[in-house]
């Protein structure tokens, strides 16, 4: 029997939809920037300070991006949705923390190491 104060069956609402929500703070896409899900992010300058009122996700993608991270792999990392993560970059990216490289064109894509990072991101999802 449930209580007064507990939700019933049609009140509930999966986790996994709210964190990401919350985390992005209801927002749906970066302030700037595309970050597609093969686009680079790099960490830049020092770690910002405790100081600095970046939230937790924030502090890991600028970890991860210590080396260059595609956003696939950040969002396999952090199990977050990469629309999450596209957010959170933006966010960064907006503060000058990270640097982003856009993807070439597939004129442009003649380099092996670009594939393997593809191809590496998407298995770890």
């Amino acid at each position: 029997m449930r209580g007064a104060d507990e939700p019933t069956d049609e009140h509930w609402v999966d986790p996994e939809i709210i964190r990401p929500y919350v985390v992005t703070r209801g927002r749906t896409q970066p302030v700037h920037g595309r970050f597609d899900l093969i686009s680079m992010a790099l960490a830049v300058g020092p770690p910002p300070g405790p100081d600095a009122g970046l939230d937790p996700e924030h502090l890991r993608i600028l970890q991860l991006c210590r080396e260059p991270k595609s956003v696939a792999e950040i969002a396999a990392y952090l199990d977050l949705p990469a629309g999450t993560i596209r957010v959170l970059l933006g966010d960064l990216f907006d503060r000058e923390l990270v640097s982003a490289q856009e993807p070439q064109s597939e004129v442009d894509m003649h380099d092996m190491k670009m594939y393997r990072a593809v191809l590496d991101g998407l298995r770890s999802l």
